[in-house]
């Protein structure tokens, strides 16, 4: 081992999942016997009620719907163990075989099911009411009240089980395509080969030299795959504008704000209110320039940390800095951390073929989430961790909802994650006397905060572009792509930073945009709200707060948004609410310029 592996370890080396409460790794007959089970529930659902929903009573729908949920939730165990297994070893081509598989089993299932929404749709409107508030459907009011929403957007049950079919030769196809080429691609850094992610952690390098090299590296990786990026970009863009185009969505971003069950006035009044404050980005990175003592900031600058050195975060210690920070704002919340970790529901160590990033997989009610990330020891990957547990303790406690009401909308799903980093953040403010100390960890949390907020509505006007030409124009050339991108990323930074041209190609390596497009404005969203609801936390009875707060959280999606975040005294429908979250961001701008001062 070399002495630059050596100073990499993290504790997290061997921080792997137990998968064993979804499916044990060498128990292939419980897997096989519920991928039979399913068909045959499906089979035997379908025979028993097709055609027959609109004869039913409240009674008989509601039994309808548990064995519904019953089918949901063996196909949802089936496909999170395949999605899991696969994450962390994506160049293994059995695991590929088993995703496959779990994709195409759940688009036969999804075809059986698909005529229970279509005839639920067709109900005329007082009978539907009517079952909506019937206290035997009590358990999945707020899921059949959201779904009627969807009426004018469904298709009949010959074209819905086409779509479920196609899907999976289409886009989810072509996404599994995208994560298998960047988890295969190895970037030559200082005459090593790395991962991706490897490649990424190193633009949070103290050292200007190394976060160029990194910088070049994966710019050249990037190069060397933009013909099939590209490629994979203008299929998942068609494919969409076809499918919104059958399903009669107004625009590229419809179907994205009706899932997250907002409208499209209060997602305008977001990106407006974020847009509107590019300046305060600007302000900040000019800030940054002086503290780093640059001439010139660059793009591959950014996360630059203002400290000279930077420690590794040992993996215990992160792990005690988060149940820590999460124990002190409530006990319950610390106690369903823990068992994260000592039951092995996380998978932390940054390894050849797993794929990059960070997520918490809610999987199903009956068993519990997993926690996946590329642990690399910085401090910001104690944020990410503290980011993705919050997930966790979100989902484990909205199980209580059942298979279709515990999950929330993108929106207030990044409510609670975003919330434990706030938490992890204040805590270690708190504990630190040094004026220097305290503005590197403040500038840290600004650069995240910048990350989520700005960057990603940034990302979603990028996206509001590609979509947009690709529906007018055709397809996209790399260049077109890159121009889009550098464009998007200039009007938010301005001249506060040089936007280098290997920059231009960075597009091509985000996620979000294929997995789960429109998803990028969910962050700034969630990270507005919770600047606001942390500032009522501090100024409320602290207990009371956080019992309301589990309280929000065991809710999941039972409720619309803003009917939950009411309950906490926050009025997300009102066009100013965003202009508080920004002005709260301010706040933390002058206090660095504020400490920047003193140092």
């Amino acid at each position: 081992m070399s002495s630059s592996q050596e100073k990499k370890l993290t504790g997290a080396e061997n921080i792997h999942w137990d998968l064993g409460d979804l499916y044990s790794s060498n128990d292939v007959n419980s897997l096989n016997h519920d991928k039979k089970k399913v068909l045959e529930l499906s089979e035997s659902f379908n025979e028993t009620y097709r055609g027959k929903i609109e004869g039913l009573t409240s009674q008989e729908f509601a039994s309808a719907m548990e064995k519904y949920e019953e089918i949901l939730q063996i196909l949802g165990k089936i496909g999170s163990f395949s999605y899991l297994s696969w994450s962390v070893n994506t160049e293994d081509p059995s695991l590929g075989k088993m995703l496959q598989e779990a994709n195409e089993l759940s688009s036969e299932v999804s075809q059986k099911l698909v005529f229970f929404d279509v005839e639920w749709l067709k109900i005329n409107e007082d009978k539907a009411t009517e079952w909506i508030e019937s206290s035997q459907l009590a358990s999945w009011k707020h899921y059949l009240r959201v779904s009627r929403q969807y009426k004018k957007h469904t298709l009949s049950e010959d074209a819905e089980q086409v779509m479920s079919a196609k899907s999976v030769t289409g886009r989810s196809a072509w996404t599994r395509y995208f994560d298998e080429t960047l988890g295969a691609a190895r970037f030559d850094l200082d005459g090593e080969k790395h991962t991706e992610q490897e490649v990424l952690s190193k633009l949070h390098s103290t050292d200007r030299g190394l976060r160029k090299r990194a910088h070049e590296s994966l710019t050249k990786g990037f190069r060397e795959h933009s013909r099939t990026l590209t490629f994979i970009f203008n299929t998942i863009l068609a494919d969409k504008h076809s499918s919104d185009k059958l399903r009669k969505y107004e625009s590229w971003i419809s179907g994205r704000n009706l899932s997250n069950q907002i409208d499209d006035d209060t997602v305008e009044a977001l990106i407006a209110a974020v847009t509107g404050k590019y300046e305060l980005v600007q302000r900040y990175y000019r800030l940054k320039k002086r503290l780093l003592g640059l001439d010139e900031l660059f793009d591959y600058d950014r996360y630059a940390p203002v400290a000279k050195t930077t420690k590794t975060v040992h993996w215990d210690e992160a792990r005690n800095m988060v149940l820590e920070a999460y124990g002190g704002f409530h006990p319950e919340m610390r106690d369903i951390t823990a068992r994260f970790f000592d039951e092995n529901w996380i998978d932390a160590a940054i390894k050849p073929g797993k794929r990059g990033g960070a997520y918490s997989a809610s999987t199903v009610t009956s068993v519990h989430p997993y926690i996946f990330m590329n642990y690399d020891g910085r401090l910001r990957d104690v944020q990410t961790l503290a980011h993705e547990l919050g997930h966790g303790v979100h989902q484990y406690l909205s199980r209580k909802q059942g298979e279709l009401q515990s999950s929330t909308p993108l929106t207030t799903a990044e409510t609670a994650s975003v919330f434990g980093e706030m938490l992890v953040f204040n805590k270690l403010m708190e504990s630190i006397d040094d004026p220097a100390e305290k503005l590197a960890l403040l500038v840290s949390k600004i650069d995240d905060t910048i990350a989520t907020v700005f960057r990603q509505v940034s990302m979603n006007r990028f996206e509001n572009s590609v979509h947009t030409s690709r529906r007018e124009s055709g397809e996209l050339t790399t260049e077109q792509f890159s121009e889009f991108w550098h464009q998007t990323q200039h009007d938010l930074y301005g001249d506060s930073i040089t936007l280098t041209d290997e920059y231009r190609l960075w597009w091509c390596y985000i996620p979000h945009f294929l997995h789960t497009p429109g998803y990028v404005y969910a962050y700034a969203f969630g990270e507005l709200l919770v600047l606001a609801l942390y500032d009522v936390y501090q100024k409320s009875e602290k207990k009371e707060f956080a019992d309301k707060y589990l309280n929000l959280l065991e809710a999941g999606g039972s409720d619309w948004p803003h009917t939950l975040v009411a309950k906490l005294n926050l009025d997300i429908t009102q066009p100013d609410f965003w202009d508080n979250g920004l002005k709260l961001f301010e706040n933390m701008i002058l206090e660095a310029e504020k400490l920047a001062g003193s140092v």
